[in-house]
C-alpha cells in the first residue's frame, strides 16, 4: 500500500522494532543482574510495556504490508464490483472498528491521567505512560484503514495479499 502517509506507518514500525529490541535488552539486565547476585525490581513489568507498545506500534505498518491475517475465502472467490463492494463494506468495518479500539484507548490514557493511576507492581509507573503505545498505534491503525478505504473508493487496484492466490 503506498500513501502519503506511509512514512508514518514506517516510523511506528521503526517504533516498534525499537521497543523489540527493549524487550531484549531489559531481559538481558534481568538474567544479567540475578546471575550478579541482586535483583533491579520493575524490569518484568518494563519489558511488558514495551511489548504493548512493540505491538500495537506494528499494527499500521503491518496493515500496510499485507501482514494482518485476513478472512479472505469469500472476497478473493468474488470477481468484479461484487469484490469491489465486498472490498469497501470490510474496510468500512475495519475502520469502524479500528476508531473505537482508537478512541476507547486514547479515553483509557485520558482518565490514567486524570485519577494519576499508577501500577501495582514495584515500579509504581503513571498507566498513562505506557497506555500511550497503545493508544498511538491503535489510532495509526485506523488511520491506515481509513487511508486504504479512500484509496479503494477513488479506484486503487484491489490486491490480494496471498501471492498465491495472485499466480492464479
Amino acid at each position: 500500500m503506498t500513501s502519503p502517509l506511509s512514512p508514518l506507518y514506517r516510523i511506528c514500525g521503526g517504533l516498534a522494532a525499537f521497543f523489540l529490541v527493549m524487550i531484549a535488552v531489559l531481559t538481558g539486565l534481568s538474567i544479567v543482574s540475578r546471575l550478579m547476585g541482586f535483583t533491579v525490581l520493575g524490569l518484568t513489568a518494563y519489558a511488558g510495556y514495551c511489548m504493548a507498545a512493540s505491538s500495537f506500534l506494528a499494527l499500521a505498518y503491518t496493515f500496510g504490508h499485507g501482514g494482518h491475517i485476513r478472512v479472505s475465502l469469500l472476497l478473493t472467490r468474488l470477481k468484479g464490483r461484487a469484490r469491489y463492494w465486498a472490498e469497501l463494506w470490510c474496510l468500512a468495518a475495519a475502520t469502524f472498528f479500528a476508531g473505537y479500539l482508537a478512541w476507547y484507548s486514547i479515553r483509557m490514557v485520558q482518565v490514567s491521567l486524570k485519577i494519576n493511576d499508577i501500577s501495582q507492581g514495584t515500579d509504581a509507573t503513571p498507566l498513562w505512560i505506557p497506555q500511550i503505545g497503545m493508544a498511538a498505534g491503535s489510532t495509526v491503525l485506523a488511520i491506515a484503514i481509513l487511508d486504504r478505504l479512500i484509496q479503494v473508493a477513488r479506484g486503487a487496484p484491489i490486491v490480494d495479499d496471498d501471492p498465491e492466490l495472485q499466480s492464479e
